[in-house]
């Protein structure tokens, strides 16, 4: 099968889907791989590595989508690859379709074969490929809430774990999987007062449990959690429904009796936000008020740590790309349900029930 590694071009999106030893590994199976040229920069790897790996590199973008099998990437595509995408052409990325319709009707056009790394999902509901990212964006997350709370950035001017004689911030978060779990492990180690809601109790008293009593954990319904956003210094998002766009549980009459100053980092804007606020911000400008709160809502936050992001993400999806360019897509997913999950449009079929319900459209079963 032929690879192809372009290099990412949504803003400050400094990750690259293939380290080396990835393009290695496909080599070894008879695999071509094209990567494009400074795709690895971002990440500190240089083109002369891939070359030594076995990589092609392709001076241009376009050359590599019209040519590869399977385009491997690391967010969606947009701009100009959109009409590049080609009928039957595999894109293995992360697609966030559920919060565009517009890429969601672009693919099912094309008839491309649109593989979310969000959507791949074992038998115990894991999200294998998802899980790395939402560590990085968890962890990310408490560090930039911490500094939006700053009076440099707007916010009130409290320091998260405070000092002797002076309380720690307050910190709300607002769900207890992996991006949730991350976030709180940070705020603890800093010295926050931390509360977690979820709507899962099992995840809740897991989470009490690892964290030796250091949190409050608290059912999540509409009464519990508008007490605890409005007395938050800050509210971390990590809200998830796999595949489906995020609940929006925080209103924007919500917002409005948040402490002045307080911040929100919403972890979830890649789905849509959880927040009637939120709308989708940049590294070059990560932050905006509304009501007179700090709103921090980069949709690709690992990208600020994109070495790390890169070998964290790469290390998860390499073996599926594998299973899929070894046994061809169709035999990779009767083999596997894991890759069958994966599956949001297929040769013009919609099949992802959580991007269908987001639209209104037909799901397909594959």
């Amino acid at each position: 099968m032929r690879i192809g590694v372009p290099k990412e071009i949504k803003a400050d999106e400094r990750r690259v889907a293939i380290v080396p030893s990835g393009v290695a590994a496909f080599r070894a199976r008879n695999h071509r791989v094209m990567v494009e040229k400074g795709a690895g920069l971002g990440s500190g790897i240089s083109d002369e590595a891939y070359a030594a790996a076995g990589a092609e590199v392709v001076p241009e973008p376009r050359d590599i989508w019209e040519r590869a099998d399977m385009i491997v990437k690391v967010k969606e595509p947009i701009g100009p690859e959109l009409d590049w995408m080609q009928p039957g052409q595999i894109i293995y990325t992360y697609l966030h379709l559920a919060s565009d319709e517009t890429l969601t009707r672009k693919m099912l056009e094309t008839g491309v074969i649109g593989i979310g790394y969000e959507t791949v999902q074992l038998p115990d509901a894991t999200l294998p490929l998802l899980a790395p990212m939402s560590e990085v964006a968890g962890r990310l997350a408490a560090q930039i809430g911490a500094h939006c709370l700053e009076a440099s950035a707007n916010g009130m001017g409290i320091l998260l774990g405070g000092v002797s004689g002076v309380k720690p911030a307050n910190v709300t978060i607002l769900g207890a999987g992996v991006a949730g779990t991350h976030a709180c492990q940070i705020c603890v180690s800093m010295g926050a007062h931390v509360t977690v809601l979820d709507i899962n109790p099992s995840r809740l008293r897991y989470l009490y449990d690892i964290m030796a009593s250091r949190v409050t954990t608290v059912m999540s319904n509409a009464a519990n959690l508008a007490d605890e956003v409005t007395q938050a210094d800050l509210v971390i998002g990590a809200v998830l429904v796999p595949g489906a766009r995020t609940p929006r549980l925080i209103t924007d009459d919500l917002v409005s009796q948040m402490r002045p100053g307080a911040a929100f980092v919403d972890i979830a804007i890649d789905q849509g936000g959880c927040s009637e606020t939120s709308h989708p911000t940049t590294h070059h400008a990560p932050t905006f008020m509304a009501h007179d709160v700090v709103h921090y809502c980069v949709g690709n936050m690992p990208g600020a740590v994109p070495r790390t992001s890169t070998y964290a993400l790469t290390n998860v999806t390499l073996g599926y790309g594998l299973a899929i360019a070894d046994r061809g897509v169709d035999a990779a997913i009767a083999a596997d349900p894991a890759i069958r999950s994966g599956i949001n449009t297929y040769k013009g079929k919609l099949t992802c029930k959580g991007v269908a319900e987001a639209f209104g459209l037909e799901c397909s079963e594959i």
